[in-house]
């Protein structure tokens, strides 16, 4: 039976990373061919560094999706912190409910609705082009703050919640209290929450494709446009660059996660040493 999870583990991760691999590898081929690796070449990463439109959708990615990582960051963070507070278990439940809603939703549901959205309000306030960077902004930005929501939450449920009122009683005010109590204890879920905000903006294809207007093309929509003809290997290589930051940024914020449990795991350590040396005494 062992052998068989083993085989069948294997075969998942094959059938999950084999395509990533493949254009990795074809990212180094010399020739345009993606069906005979020819020959080790860094000629199309020569070719990707000398595109213009591959650097202005490249560009126009990275502008959108670290704007929206920080605003559905911000607000995620504060609707964390507001839902905490509420006493009322039953509103409390209904937002929870409502902010895990855009998550949910399937992908060109949410595209479409928006899309509607902002062509309603830009004719009401007469505008001629109806989509643009920000009508993208804010479709992104909508749906990354339940991922922020959702790495945020939990730590205000691991922290202790007497903290904040000792750190009052000490004379802290209710915002020096925050900064320096709880915000370090939950600053973990909270850089989780940027990367993953990030990484689904960057992502991102059928939102961006109802919601971008003609003058902003994210890379996403471009290499779209042309597998209508044909995908050059120059867009293997800029593919290449981006799974290995977002590999890096990933692997940055498991070493974070791991740093914060050994510290938890040190001062429970030493909470349990200093208990039992008063027993013992």
């Amino acid at each position: 039976m062992k052998t068989i999870n083993k085989i069948y583990t294997v075969l998942i991760l094959f059938m999950l990373y084999a395509p990533i691999l493949v254009l990795m590898l074809f990212s180094f081929n010399s020739t345009s061919n993606t069906g005979v690796f020819t020959g080790f070449s860094f000629y199309w990463y020569r070719e990707l560094f000398r595109s213009a439109a591959a650097f202005a959708a490249l560009k126009n990615t990275l502008v959108l999706a670290i704007s929206s990582a920080v605003l559905s960051t911000l607000i995620g963070t504060m609707a964390a912190i507001g839902l905490r507070k509420m006493r009322n278990k039953y509103v409390k439940g209904l937002i929870t409910s409502v902010t895990n809603i855009p998550m949910m939703n399937p992908d060109i549901v949410t595209g479409i609705s928006m899309m509607l959205l902002f062509v309603f309000v830009g004719t009401m306030l007469g505008q001629q082009d109806k989509l643009n960077f920000w009508t993208l902004l804010i479709a992104h930005t909508t749906f990354n703050i339940p991922y922020v929501y959702l790495n945020v939450s939990p730590k205000f449920q691991q922290m202790d919640k007497h903290l904040p009122e000792a750190a009052l009683d000490l004379g802290c005010t209710p915002l020096q209290a925050f900064f320096k109590v709880e915000l370090p204890c939950i600053f973990s879920g909270i850089v989780t929450g940027f990367i993953i905000a990030f990484t689904m903006s960057l992502d991102d294809f059928v939102i961006s494709y109802f919601c971008s207007g003609s003058d902003f093309q994210t890379l996403p929509i471009l290499i779209y446009s042309m597998t209508k003809k044909e995908v050059t290997p120059d867009i293997y290589a800029l593919s290449t660059l981006m799974i290995v930051a977002i590999l890096t940024l990933l692997i940055l914020s498991n070493l974070s996660g791991s740093k914060e449990e050994r510290a938890k795991i040190r001062a429970l350590r030493k909470k349990r040493a200093a208990a039992r040396k008063e027993a013992k005494a």
